[in-house]
């Protein structure tokens, strides 16, 4: 429903209960008499009390803090060598987008220049259903299997007694999971804290599968790079500026766009035949692991314009849903074992905290209007039309009628039992090592730095035991981190 506007020309519309009956007076209860109590029947503050009361819905366990904007994405090129999906086939067609960035750790209320690996997460409304690509910030990730994210996330979150955030924790769980070396290469080097969405580059982190017509397909990473130089800071500067303005990223985005001044994103994927994965020594399903660039290149696909404001933050940036389990034909999963997880986790999320409805909202919708038998259920918005509301039926023609099969085969996978084994090979630290020692000494030093000030908070068992994988991942890199929490601790006891 569209605004109307006031002015001396224009009617203003009148003051409405939500089932339309008018409302004469709101600024003053019903009472029993001038001076006696309110009345149960005053339907008018109920409604507007208990409306008021019901604002707020959940916000994200992860992700909760984030802004986000609309804007275009067209390919420059067709990649139906690749992939069917009818968004990637045409050079030059638009397609809307809705993009959300995000802190991973803090809530609604935390600073936007906190260490943190941070939300890239976009959704395309193409002709055949939405795609979301729900990333980071950085290229990998913490874990490679699902069921250890909640375990992560515990470990990072406030502390249950205490409410504070506690780095004995977070460095415990750090110490025993050395998968999470490369993480920690990237979060703790100068991309880890970022003031400006448009200085931060985006990444899939995940492997997704493209299949083209003819059913061959790719394992493929995501990269949204983008198109200004990036900026850094270091813990100090960015615990200075969370003083000055904690929204500041949030502001810079939104100021932006309100001067017409768009935001752009380079998309390029890397593509990888599945038979090369036998050849390389770690797991490319891995996301703890990169893909070497000299081996499979960064192959452009387009670009993405961001140059929307939302015109209501809640109903289209707050009730925006964003799950990985959103695919379009051309586009499968991989047996990536955290995006498995991620597939069931996010909407199951999604339903928990906007309910079972949530892809009638607006911001969800797809670009057409989905036909289903789903029905009722907390906030329908619409139910399917008529009375025939199941499959097979022969009273309404049998519709919906399904969509024609694939043209290409299934995926198939090769025969085994079901199992729970860890990811092989691992090699937690080549590419960790390969990342250290790619950093300018400058870098190193604020590393060593930010690593060395958390560490110095946490027990000296746990020091020891993350500073030995630090070791393995390289010397120089221990000896920095245990330099900097000897100076740290020095003055503490000072």
């Amino acid at each position: 429903m569209q605004h109307q506007h006031s002015g001396t020309n224009r009617e203003k519309p009148t003051l409405t209960l939500s089932q339309g009956a008018p409302v004469y007076d709101t600024a003053n209860s019903e009472t029993l008499g001038p001076k006696g109590p309110v009345l149960l029947q005053d339907v008018q503050f109920i409604e507007k009390m208990a409306h008021f009361d019901r604002e707020r819905i959940p916000e994200r366990v992860v992700h909760a803090k984030g802004s986000g904007a609309f804007g275009v994405f067209v390919p420059c090129r067709s990649m139906s060598e690749y992939t069917c999906a009818a968004f990637l086939q045409n050079p030059g067609e638009p397609t809307r987008f809705l993009i959300r960035f995000s802190t991973v750790i803090g809530s609604k209320g935390s600073a936007d220049t906190a260490r943190d690996p941070r939300g890239f997460a976009v959704k395309f409304y193409t002709s055949e259903g939405n795609y979301d690509v729900v990333g980071l910030s950085l290229p990998v990730f913490f874990i490679r299997d699902a069921i250890k994210f909640p375990d992560f996330i515990h470990s990072q979150k406030p502390d249950p007694c205490t409410n504070l955030q506690n780095y004995n924790h977070i460095w415990d769980f750090f110490s025993l999971s050395p998968e999470s070396l490369h993480q920690i290469t990237w979060l703790y080097s100068d991309r880890g804290i970022v003031k400006d969405f448009a200085r931060m580059d985006g990444f899939g982190v995940n492997t997704f599968i493209w299949v083209n017509r003819e059913g061959k397909r790719h394992y493929v990473k995501y990269h949204f790079l983008c198109q200004e130089e990036m900026d850094h800071i270091d813990r100090k500067e960015g615990k200075r500026l969370a003083g000055l303005d904690p929204d500041m990223a949030v502001r810079a985005l939104h100021d932006r766009l309100a001067r017409g001044c768009p935001i752009r994103y380079e998309f390029n994927v890397q593509l990888m035949d599945p038979e090369r994965a036998k050849e390389l020594d770690f797991d490319p399903l891995d996301d703890t692991k990169t893909w070497p660039e000299d081996l499979f290149p960064l192959i452009k696909v387009g670009m993405l314009t961001v140059n929307e404001n939302p015109s209501n933050f809640f109903t289209q940036i707050e009730q925006a849903a964003f799950c990985p389990a959103n695919i379009v034909p051309g586009i499968e999963f991989s047996a990536d074992k955290m995006l498995q997880g991620r597939i069931f986790s996010y909407t199951d999320t999604q339903r928990y905290r906007i309910g079972a409805n949530f892809a009638q909202l607006p911001v969800n919708r797809p670009a057409f209007c989905p036909h289903n038998h789903q029905q009722d259920g907390e906030m329908a918005y619409s139910n399917p039309p008529g009375n025939i509301n199941y499959k097979p039926n022969s009273l309404d023609g049998n519709a919906p009628v399904e969509a024609p099969a694939p043209c290409y085969p299934g995926m198939s996978y090769p025969g085994g039992c079901v199992t729970r084994q860890p990811v092989r090979p691992t090699d937690d630290f080549s590419q960790a090592r390969a990342r250290y020692l790619s950093l300018c000494n400058a870098e190193k030093e604020r590393m060593a730095d930010a690593i060395g000030w958390e560490l110095a908070q946490a027990d000296q068992k746990i020091q020891i035991r993350q500073l030995d994988l630090f070791a393995k991942v390289c010397p120089d890199l221990a000896n920095r981190v245990s330099r900097e929490i000897y100076l740290f601790s020095s003055r503490q006891k000072d």
